[in-house]
Order: structure tokens, then sequence, then C-alpha cells
């Protein structure tokens, strides 16, 4: 019997390989950091080669770890971190640059001059995205215009895009396959979400050759076998999806209106919208959330798409308290710190480091601490602090709500923030909402292993992974519905003002 799912979880700042058996329970974790580049304000770049030696060392590590046989192993489901962008040679699989970071800005002037010339109608149509350097499609332009001689060795077909999952599966069965899943090719700015086809007007417009491409595929899936020689037998790789969309996977959300969050340094939220793209008017970005290939899919549609918001800062807040108002010396401390008092004592923060997010996209936004007296204390801003990530987090369900007419009696959350039960009733109290923590909070890995395991019959449909799903804690509102609805005005009306540059 094959008595493990191996998930490979790549992502920012490190690669974990992560064991799950078939209640989906870990059976065995290892993680490894690997190095960041700033070349320039503003970019943000990963050694490929960086990427893949932590990712292969890790699942070595693992294995070595826990005593498993790599013929104990059913099967590779692999989460990564979304729109990083590589390029690599197809005769050698050598990269041909660093990768450019999710993260990186430098292609801000290219969007700009794209919204200039009246194209973002057109990308927001196809895509269900805005124009903006967070998406893959101006960083592989950035690419081809400033390597020498590479736009001519990528119209030739000498040269390979990927986003890290291509990049890893090509790495992995020896470049036999060159492949991506939909989810992931949704955050390209380069494929039609609702044909699920590379767009060609998108692709001229942005000067990219189509032979670039990889091939897209549902993200449960047999995409093809690891290369013997990398763990002495070929293993089955069957699942692929953004790391987002696999947190989604792995909360079990597989039916409309189900919503979770993912709190770290920023949030994501994404809302099932189900088997139809639900356009939004509210700010928030239209997505795929994952495709099963046709077996395994009862009770649920094989095709589902998502609402996605997201908050650029929550952990990061925290930090900041820590690291440059040192009111405390480690995060851990902020849950008991703003449970001392029984309110913010009037106090709203706005953590606009970076400009505003979902609903607002206000990059010229800026951060600001409001209703301070002289008895303000450090207790007040920590608990201000953490009410700011509810705050955030609610105006982005309520655009959720607004967009879908979808009632939401619940949210799911994962993420290290998770671990305060502070914030948690906060944000109950704040939505009017359960808030709801999972038995298994390696939800991105999960939800890879999971996408993989029904493609190769470790689990036999969606059903019975949703009846797997347990909640370890619930957080049911407390406030009065009067004194949510005031304290979330005076959140707003803070909002108005570090708008005011932009207004």
């Amino acid at each position: 019997m094959k008595r493990f799912m191996l998930a490979l979880d790549q992502g920012t700042t490190s690669s974990r390989a992560i064991l799950f058996d078939d209640t989906g329970q870990v059976c065995g974790v290892e993680q490894q950091e690997f190095p960041q580049h700033y070349p320039q304000p503003g970019w943000v770049e990963h050694a490929p080669e960086d990427i893949w030696t932590s990712q292969a060392g890790v699942v070595a590590k693992l294995l070595r770890a826990q005593n498993v046989a790599p013929s104990e192993i059913a099967g590779i489901g692999i989460a990564n971190q979304r729109e990083t962008t590589v390029l690599w040679e197809r005769e050698t699989g050598r990269p041909v640059a660093n990768a450019i970071v999710w993260q990186d800005r430098r292609t801000a002037s290219l969007c700009e001059q794209l919204r200039v010339d009246g194209y973002e109608p057109l990308f927001r149509e196809k895509t269900g995205l805005p124009l903006d350097p967070y998406f893959s499609g101006t960083k592989i332009r950035w690419l081809l215009d400033n390597i020498p001689d590479l736009r001519e060795r990528a119209e030739r077909g000498e040269i390979a895009f990927g986003t890290v999952d291509s990049f890893l599966l090509w790495r992995l069965t020896g470049g036999r396959v060159h492949a991506t899943d939909v989810s992931n090719a949704s955050r390209t700015l380069l494929f039609n979400i609702h044909t699920r086809q590379w767009d060609d007007a998108l692709l001229e417009i942005l000067q990219i050759p189509r032979a670039l491409l990889p091939e897209v595929r549902p993200s449960s899936h047999l995409y093809g076998e690891t290369e013997a020689s990398l763990f002495g037998v070929s293993l089955p790789i069957a699942g692929v999806a953004g790391d987002q969309q696999a947190a989604t996977f792995g909360q079990a959300c597989h039916t409309p209106g189900m919503v979770k969050n993912t709190y770290g340094t920023g949030c994501f939220l994404l809302m099932n919208t189900g088997p139809m793209a639900q356009s939004s008017r509210h700010g928030l970005l239209t997505t795929i959330g994952w495709e099963l290939d046709s077996q395994g899919t009862l009770p649920y549609p094989a095709m589902n798409y998502a609402l996605e918001g997201s908050v650029f800062v929550a952990g990061a807040a925290v930090q900041w308290l820590r690291d440059e108002l040192q009111i405390i010396r480690h995060a851990s401390e902020i849950e008991a710190l703003a449970a001392s008092v029984p309110d913010s004592g009037g106090v709203v923060f706005v953590p606009a480091f970076v400009g505003l997010g979902a609903p607002y996209w206000d990059a010229d936004a800026r951060g600001a601490l409001f209703g301070l007296t002289r008895g303000t204390g450090r207790a007040h801003i920590a608990r201000a602090t953490l009410e700011a990530v509810c705050h955030q987090t609610r105006d982005v369900l309520d655009a959720m709500r607004a967009d879908s007419g979808l009632a939401i009696p619940e949210l799911r959350v994962d993420g290290g923030m998770t671990a305060n039960n502070a914030l948690l009733q906060m944000q109950a109290d704040l939505l009017g909402a359960t808030v709801i923590r999972p038995a298994v909070t390696e939800t991105t890995a999960l939800g890879a292993a999971y996408l993989a395991g029904l493609a190769v019959g470790f689990w036999q449909h969606t059903g019975q992974i949703a009846a797997q799903w347990r909640a370890e804690a619930a957080f049911t509102p407390r406030l009065s519905v009067d004194e949510r609805e005031a304290r979330h005005a005076r959140w707003h009306q803070a909002i108005a003002r570090v708008r005011l540059n932009r207004d």
C-alpha cells in the first residue's frame, strides 16, 4: 500500500516538503530558507537554482528523517509562490536570468503606459486582473527587452517561460514536461480565464512569443513522473496550484460562498464562486481557483473560480511594533498586551505602509494613527493594530458579499497569525460571522496533496476530502450590531483621511 502523499510547498522565502497520510494528517515537515536578492530599490529576485536545490534538498531530508521509502509515496503535489517569473533554456534547463519575484515593481512604468494606451479594460475582461507589476506578463516582457538576443531566441523556440511550478515540473521530470495549471496561468495577464486558453491579443500587446509558454492543464491531473535518478523510483506528479488557491482547496472551501483568509505578512482572502467567473465591481480580482480532472469531482464541479482580495499589511504591522516602535520584544507578546485593555481607547491604526490593497488599490495612501490622547498606552496601540487587520479583512469580505450576492456565515482561517485567539475573536466581532481555525493548519501543502491525491486515487472524491476537514476552534461574534458598525465607521473615517492625497 502507498502510505503517503508528498507536498512541495515552494514559498517566497523558503521551500518546504510535507508528508500527509490518507486522513490528511501531517506526518513530517522539512523547511529550508534561501537567499533573497534586491539589486535595485523595488526589485526582488531569486536565483532559480536556489529554488530548485532547496526544494530537492528538503524532500531528501524529509524522507530520511521520517524513514520513508520513496516507494511508499503515492504521488506529489506542488503549491508555489505565484506570479514569480522564470525563463530557462530548453536544451540545457539553465535559467537565463534570476527569477523576477511577485513583489518586484520594476515594470510599474510599463503597466502605467499600457493603462494610458487604454488596454486595462481588455486585460480585466479577459484575465480578471488589473494591469499591475504583481503579475507575470510584464515581467516576461522586461526580460525579453533587457537581455541581449533573448527575444530572438524565444521566437525560435529555444527558451521556456514558467512560474515556479513549471520550473519545478521541468526539473523534476528531466525536461520532459513543460506545463502549468489553470490557477497559475490565470495570474500571468496572458491567459483568458473564460476560454481557458493563452490569449493571442494579449500576447501581441505585451509582445510575448507563444513559443515561450507552457501547456495549461487541470490542477488535479497526472502531469508526468519524476526522473528515477532523483528518488530511486519514478513518482507521479499529479497536482499543481498557486499557493493561495491550494490553501483554499485544503480548507475544503469547495462550494460557492465559502471563504478562507490566510493571515501572514499580509492577508489573502479567496471566495469560491463556483463554475462561472464572477466579475468584480468592488476592487477584487477574478481568478481561477482550480480545475479537477473529470474523475473524482463529485459532488462538486470540476471548474471553480474565485474572487480574491489582498491586504498588503497584516503581520507586518506587528513586526513594525516590534522592530521600529519596540513596544513588544516578540510578535507573540501582542496577544496578551492587546487583551489587557477592553478596547483600543478610540485609537485607530491604518497600516498603509505600502499603500492600500483591495478593495481600495491606492498606492499613494500612507499609514497613520488616529485618536491618540494623553491616556493612550502601548496596549491600546497593540489592540488597534490587531483591529486594523480585522477591519481590512472585513472590507474585503464586504466587497465579496457585494460582488457575489452571497451570504458569508463563516470564515475559515489559516496562517501564522491565527495562533492569536484575541485576533480571531476581534475578527468574529467585526465581521458578525463565525471564524473557524482548522485542526490541520498546513492548508497550502494539504491542498496540493489533496489535488494530487484525487488524480492518483489516494482519495476518491472531494466529498471525502471535505469530510476530513476538522475545526480546532470556532470564534463567534460577541459585539452588538450597533457597536460593530460604529467601530467600522470610525475605521472608514480613518481610511478617508489617509487617502486625502489621492482624492
